[in-house]
C-alpha cells in the first residue's frame, strides 16, 4: 500500500473517531439528568468561581460531569455570569438548562434593609424576622453586635457595634449565618469610611468614635441633607460653650437601652429623668457612643461641620419636610418655639372640627 493511501486511511479513521467522539459528547452533554435534588437549595456565595459551582452541582448529581460541562461552555459561547444567590434545579434537566438557570439568577432571597438612623435594637428585630437566620429573640441578635473585634482597630473604646452597622440592603441566603450578616454590615461601613477619608479628610482630627457618635445624633436630628453640617455645628458649638446637647434622639436611645421606650414618638417625663449618660439633657458632651446607624452624609457632616454661631434650632412649622430654623441666642430660640407652638395649636383645633 502506498504512503498516500495509508495517509488517506489514517485521515478517514481519525475523522470517524472524531465524529464518534462528537456524537458521544453531544449525546452525553445534552442528555437530561434525573436527580432527587429538586427541593434542595444550592447556595452560591459571592466570589465563587464557575469551576467551584460546577463541581458542587456534580457532587449533588445535577450534572454528570463538571469537566464536560466546562468544555461545553467553551464550545458554545461565553460562560454565564452567575450571581450570588440560592438556586433550585428541576429534574430532569440538561446541562444547557442548568447554565440557563445559573445565568437567570437565583430564587428570591430574604433581605434586610438597614434604614438610616436605625439602632442595633431595630436591626436585631429585623434579623429575628428572617426565618433562615434561626434567631430565637432580639437578645441573641444583640449578643452578636457585642463583637467589638470587628471594629476595634478603628474605634478601640467602642462597647458594641452600634453606629458601625452601615445602612444598606443586605441579602440573606439560606446558608447565611447571623454572625456573617453582622460582618457584612461592618465591612460595608469600612468601605464607606475609607471612601469618606478621600473626599472629607477630617480637618478637625476627630476620632472615629467621636465622629460616628456625632454623626448618629446628626442622622436622627436632621431630615434634610443640607442641614446636617449646620446641625453638626450646633452640636460642637454647644459642647464648646459647656452646654448640654439636650437632643431628644439621645434620650430616646437611653430609654430603648433599658427597654422603656414606648415607640409612640412621645418623650415622657420618666424618659427625661433617666440617669443615663445618654440623656443629654442631664449630662454634657456627646453621649458615650453612637445612638444609631448614620448615613454617609451624616458622617461627612460630623467630620466637616458648617462654620456658624448657632446653638439652637426649632422645626419650621410652615414646611413638612423636616426643615429647621437656627438661632444663636436664647431670645430668637424662644420666639421660634412660640411660633411652633402656635402652629401646633392651630393644627390641633383644626383637627377637632
Amino acid at each position: 500500500m502506498s504512503a498516500k493511501k495509508i495517509l488517506l486511511t489514517l485521515v478517514l479513521i481519525l475523522a470517524a473517531l472524531c465524529f464518534c467522539a462528537y456524537g458521544w459528547f453531544n449525546a452525553t452533554i445534552n442528555a437530561p439528568v434525573v436527580h432527587n435534588q429538586t427541593e434542595t437549595i444550592i447556595s452560591v456565595s459571592r466570589g465563587r468561581s464557575l469551576e467551584e459551582i460546577l463541581a458542587q452541582l456534580e457532587a449533588a448529581g445535577i450534572i454528570k460531569s463538571a469537566v464536560l460541562t466546562r468544555l461545553y461552555i467553551r464550545m458554545t459561547g461565553p460562560a454565564p455570569v452567575v450571581k450570588a444567590g440560592d438556586y433550585r434545579f428541576k429534574s430532569p434537566i440538561t446541562p444547557g438548562e442548568v447554565l440557563a438557570t445559573l445565568a437567570g439568577g437565583g430564587i428570591e432571597l430574604n433581605k434586610i434593609t438597614v434604614i438610616e438612623g436605625w439602632t442595633r435594637f431595630d436591626i436585631a428585630d429585623a434579623m429575628v424576622a428572617i426565618p433562615t437566620l434561626k434567631l430565637k429573640n432580639r437578645a441573641q441578635a444583640l449578643a452578636l453586635m457585642n463583637d467589638t473585634r470587628l471594629i476595634s482597630d478603628l474605634d478601640p473604646v467602642v462597647s458594641n457595634l452600634e453606629g458601625y452597622l452601615f445602612p444598606d440592603t443586605y441579602f440573606v441566603q439560606t446558608t447565611t449565618r447571623p454572625a456573617d450578616l453582622i460582618k457584612q454590615m461592618v465591612a460595608r461601613f469600612r468601605v464607606v469610611w475609607k471612601e469618606i477619608q478621600v473626599t472629607c479628610p477630617n480637618p478637625n482630627h476627630f476620632t472615629v468614635h467621636n465622629a460616628i457618635t456625632a454623626a448618629s445624633v446628626i442622622e436622627t436630628e436632621a431630615k434634610l441633607a443640607q442641614e446636617r453640617p449646620i446641625i453638626a455645628s450646633v452640636i460642637y458649638n454647644r459642647i464648646k460653650k459647656g452646654m448640654t446637647l439636650s437632643m431628644d434622639s439621645t434620650i430616646v436611645y437611653a430609654s430603648k437601652m433599658i427597654g422603656k421606650w414606648k415607640g409612640n414618638g412621645i418623650i415622657y417625663q420618666s424618659d427625661l429623668d433617666l440617669k443615663s449618660p445618654y440623656n443629654t439633657r442631664k449630662y454634657k458632651g456627646l453621649p458615650p457612643g453612637p445612638v444609631g446607624s448614620p448615613s454617609r452624609s451624616a458622617i461627612e457632616a460630623a467630620l466637616a461641620p458648617a462654620f456658624t454661631d448657632y446653638i439652637y434650632y426649632v422645626r419650621e412649622p410652615s414646611r413638612n419636610d423636616g426643615a429647621h430654623n437656627f438661632y444663636s441666642n436664647p431670645e430668637g430660640f424662644e420666639l421660634g418655639v412660640q411660633k411652633l407652638r402656635a402652629w401646633e395649636e392651630v393644627q390641633r383645633k383644626a383637627g377637632k372640627r
